[in-house]
C-alpha cells in the first residue's frame, strides 16, 4: 500500500471524505514547535491534502495531515474549507519548480514539494476540484432561486384576493436573500498554463510518471546508504539503475516539451489556415457576382479547290466553340 492509499484509508475514510490528491512537503522557513526541548528537531513528515465529503452537499477540503517520527499512523493536524483558501501561488510561471504558498484567512503556508512533479500534479488537481465545486456550488443556487421564484408566484395566485400584505417570515427570508454574498473564489497565481487549462490530460500523465520515478530514484539512494549494501557489484547495479531512472526522467520531460511546442505550432497553423480561407474567400465572392461574357460564333472561310481541309475543320468544331464554315464560291 502506497502512502496516499494509507492516508486515504487512516484519516479520510472513516470522516466519510474521499482523498483526491497528497503531496508531501516540507516549510521553505522552518517553524519551531514550542513542544519540543531547544536544540531538538522535529522528526515528522507533513503531508497537504485534497478531499471531498461524499454527503451532500458536497464540500472541499484541504488538510494538514502529519505522520511523526516512530509512528505508523498518520494523524489530522488542520482542515480549512475550499471557502477559507484564498489564494494558491506558484512562485514560478515559467518553469516547474517544487515551491507554493496556501493563503487562507487564518493561515498562510510557504510550502516546498518533495519534488517538482508532486507540485504539478497537487497544483493541477486543485485547481480543477475547486473549479467543479464551483460549477456546481452556482448551479443549486440557481436551481434553488428558480424553485424559489415558481413558489412565490404559486403562493401569490393562491393569495391574490386577499390582498394581505406579506408576514414578517417572508420579509425575513426576502432581507436574507438581499444580503447573501456568494463567497470569493481562490486565486490561482503565478501558475504555469499547462496546469490551470483544459487540455491538460497528458500533461497528468506525464507528472505522474516523473513522480513515480523520483520515487524509484529515492528509494534506490536509499538501499545503497544502508547497511546492508556493502558489496560492490550491488553498489554498480544500483547506480546503474539510478542512472535510468534519470536518464527516463529528463526523456519524459523532453517529450513534454516537445508536445508542448506541438500543441502551440497547431494553433499557430489553425490561424494561419483561418486567415488563408478568410483571403482566398474575397476574390470567389466577387468573381462569383461578376457577369460571364458569352462567347461569339466565328465564320471560317474554306476554299472550294481544297475540301479535305473544309471537312477537317468542320469535324474540329464539334466538341470546341461555336464554328461556322462557309465555302467561297468558284472563282473566288
Amino acid at each position: 500500500m502506497n502512502i496516499q492509499s494509507a492516508i486515504n484509508k487512516e484519516v479520510f475514510i472513516p470522516r466519510d471524505e474521499r482523498m483526491l490528491v497528497a503531496v508531501e512537503v516540507q516549510r521553505r522557513k522552518r517553524k519551531r514547535m514550542s513542544f519540543l526541548p531547544t536544540g531538538a528537531k522535529g522528526d515528522y513528515a507533513t503531508f497537504i491534502c485534497v478531499s471531498v465529503t461524499n454527503t451532500r452537499p458536497h464540500q472541499l477540503l484541504v488538510t494538514k495531515v502529519k505522520k511523526f517520527g516512530g509512528s505508523s499512523s498518520y494523524v489530522r493536524r488542520s482542515q480549512w474549507t475550499v471557502e477559507q483558501l484564498r489564494q494558491v501561488n506558484g512562485i514560478n510561471p515559467n518553469k516547474d519548480s517544487p515551491e507554493f504558498d496556501l493563503v487562507f484567512d487564518n493561515a498562510v503556508d510557504q510550502w516546498v514539494a518533495s519534488s517538482s512533479a508532486d507540485k504539478c500534479i497537487f497544483v493541477q488537481i486543485l485547481y480543477h476540484a475547486c473549479q467543479t465545486y464551483w460549477e456546481g456550488k452556482a448551479g443549486s443556487l440557481g436551481k434553488a432561486g428558480k424553485l424559489g421564484k415558481v413558489g412565490r408566484q404559486g403562493r401569490a395566485s393562491q393569495s391574490a384576493p386577499s390582498d394581505s400584505p406579506p408576514g414578517p417570515a417572508s420579509r425575513t427570508l426576502q432581507a436574507r436573500r438581499k444580503s447573501y454574498v456568494p463567497p470569493k473564489q481562490a486565486e490561482f497565481i503565478n501558475c504555469q498554463s499547462k496546469l490551470t487549462g483544459d487540455a491538460c490530460t497528458m500533461n497528468l500523465v506525464i507528472y505522474r510518471c516523473k513522480a513515480f520515478l523520483n520515487r524509484m530514484k529515492k528509494m534506490m539512494v536509499a538501499n545503497q546508504r544502508s547497511p546492508g549494501q556493502g558489496q560492490p557489484g550491488q553498489r554498480v547495479t544500483g547506480s546503474t539503475m539510478g542512472n535510468v531512472v534519470q536518464r527516463m526522467n529528463v526523456s519524459l520531460g523532453e517529450r513534454g516539451d516537445r508536445l508542448t511546442r506541438a500543441e502551440d505550432k497547431t494553433v499557430e497553423l489553425l490561424h494561419k489556415a483561418q486567415q488563408f480561407a478568410d483571403t482566398a474567400h474575397k476574390p470567389a465572392v466577387r468573381w462569383k457576382h461578376r457577369a460571364v461574357t458569352p462567347h461569339h460564333p466565328t465564320i471560317q472561310l474554306c476554299h472550294p479547290s481544297k475540301p479535305k481541309d473544309c471537312a477537317k475543320l468542320a469535324s474540329t468544331t464539334q466538341d470546341g466553340p461555336a464554328l461556322q464554315v462557309a465555302t467561297l464560291p468558284h472563282g473566288q
